[in-house]
């Protein structure tokens, strides 16, 4: 069995490890941390973990370099906000243990960005240059060897895999099929932004309404960027317009990707493109020709639905990209990565069908 830890699991996606982690058949959660609610019961806080687990929540200091027991897991995940999970990661893996951040601090490589969009200090350049970014359907032989996972964002897991087919085929055939300029127009429900109290998130603030936020630059947008240019290595220069949303909805994310056409991808079958692209990726769906996919299709699970509507007439490419935020979007793929870095089945624990209605 995989011993585990989740520090910090009192958010969205600390509950959320806690409900996959629980029912994963080659996993015990050895560890659970809450500075708010130490000594209380997970099912105490989240009652509908009622009859599902005993753990009790733990305290550790986030701001503490010790390793606070947690060295006894065979992995530690850290469900935390961004800054902390790289004051420990270094000592947890000296001493063995693999680390997977579903925060910020092992995702982006450049420092100076890291320090721009998250305003802290890197307390560990050295270990993050190791850091895999853990997205299995691009880095999964990396993310095999990989004693440091920065687990993605949401919005850029979206974005990436939505532009994979199309960036790596214009690798291979060393032309564009699309001009420089993409847009992506990205949506998301009120669980992405975490579990505290503010006012914005209020319901009242926030239902009968939908707002554009970080129209003047948004945080994963180095992080997009970097997934396009660095690890799909694009071979051409991509100018990538980024434009989140906050939609009255729980949880759900809709991710859509506009793209002019050179002559080139004119003459591509984008859609046979997808679909052999991903043909062997169990949680990626490719919806036949005509088909768009919606939020409610992949709720609570781990997969990620994607339709390519492409007008040759128009010389435009549309690319439809849905997740739950919370699962794929966050910690559905860190599960995910675990199988990946203990040599487990991909699928493992992971199954879940979307919920309906």
């Amino acid at each position: 069995m995989i011993k585990a830890a989740i520090v910090g699991g009192t958010g969205y996606t600390g509950v959320e490890l806690i409900r996959l982690l629980t029912a994963h058949p080659q996993v015990e959660i050895l560890r659970l941390t809450s500075r708010s609610e130490a000594g209380k019961k997970a099912a105490e806080v989240f009652p509908s973990l009622r009859g599902i687990t005993d753990i009790v929540f733990s305290d550790t200091s986030s701001d503490s370099h010790t390793l606070d027991g947690l060295s006894e897991c065979d992995v530690v995940f850290f469900a935390t906000p961004h800054g902390v999970a790289m004051k420990q990661a270094e000592a947890l893996a000296q001493s063995g243990v693999k680390v997977i951040d579903l925060a910020a601090d092992f995702r982006l490589q450049s420092l100076a960005e890291f320090e721009k969009w998250y305003q802290h200090t890197h307390a560990c350049p050295e270990l993050l240059k190791s850091a895999v970014y853990g997205l299995p359907e691009v880095n999964r032989d990396h993310i095999k060897e990989a004693q440091v996972i920065g687990n993605p964002g949401c919005y850029p897991t979206t974005a990436i895999l939505g532009l994979k087919p199309i960036i790596e085929a214009q690798n291979q055939a060393h032309k564009r099929l699309i001009t420089e300029r993409i847009i992506i127009d990205a949506k998301s429900g009120v669980s992405g932004a975490g579990r505290q109290a503010k006012l914005s998130l209020n319901y009242a603030e926030t239902t009968d309404s939908f707002s554009a936020y970080g129209v003047a630059g948004h945080r994963h947008l180095p992080e997009i960027e970097q997934g396009i240019h660095q690890i799909l290595a694009s071979e051409f220069t991509q100018r990538i317009r980024f434009v989140p949303h906050l939609v009255p909805m729980i949880r759900g994310m809709f991710t859509t990707i506009h793209l002019e056409l050179t002559e080139a991808g004119i003459q591509t079958d984008l859609q046979q493109l997808f679909e052999q692209t991903y043909a062997n990726e169990a949680f990626i769906d490719v919806l036949p020709k005509g088909q768009l996919p919606d939020t409610r299709s992949v709720r609570a699970s781990n997969r990620l639905r994607i339709s390519i509507h492409q007008d040759n007439e128009r010389a435009e490419a549309t690319i439809l990209v849905v997740q739950d935020n919370l699962v794929k979007g966050a910690a559905g793929q860190a599960v995910q990565n675990m199988n990946v870095m203990f040599g487990l089945d991909e699928t493992l624990g992971l199954t879940q069908t979307p919920i309906v209605p």
